[in-house]
């Protein structure tokens, strides 16, 4: 459970980490073929698809954004969004990426304040300056709001609803 109490930004990696389990325990106990399952047509979200792209966000908010650094994405400039499939990339090497970049923005962001800026460089808010503060709440929306899809998705899977 996240800190209900305590300072700010405790309480923000708090949250932050209670998503990102969320994330891995939605994805927990399922083989390659599962991971690969599409919700419901037209879309192609898919749990795998949604693993790389919050590996992507990983790295661009807390590397790019706040840390600075100039680093490629993670799948390369033809899947910049992290959700198109490999065939050879299962979810066991797809965790291990996300887990990585989560554990590289941390080292980057640890010692950085809240009140520390970085800049947006591209996409429609390029030019743009963000605290990491605010880079700590949209990564707890972009997980809050993508450990929904992750629900349905794995419902429609298995059948296996809840936290």
């Amino acid at each position: 459970m996240p800190l209900m109490t305590g300072p700010e930004r405790p309480m923000l990696e708090s949250w932050l980490d209670f998503h990102r389990a969320t994330l891995e325990m939605k994805c927990a106990g399922l083989d390659d073929t599962q991971a690969r399952r599409a919700s419901a047509e037209p879309s192609g979200l898919t749990l795998l698809g949604l693993v790389q792209h919050l590996a992507e966000c990983e790295r661009n908010w807390f590397q790019r954004v706040a840390g600075g650094l100039d680093v490629p994405p993670v799948y390369g400039t033809d899947n910049e969004s992290g959700y198109a499939l490999d065939a050879e990339r299962g979810m066991g090497e797809a965790l291990d990426v996300w887990r990585r970049e989560i554990a590289r923005g941390r080292q980057v962001c640890g010692t950085r304040s809240l009140d520390s800026a970085g800049r947006i460089e591209d996409g429609p808010m390029a030019g743009v300056d963000v605290s990491l503060r605010w880079v700590l709440i949209h990564m707890i929306e972009e997980y809050a709001r993508h450990n929904g899809h992750a629900d349905i998705l794995r419902e429609r899977i298995d059948g296996v609803t809840g936290a």
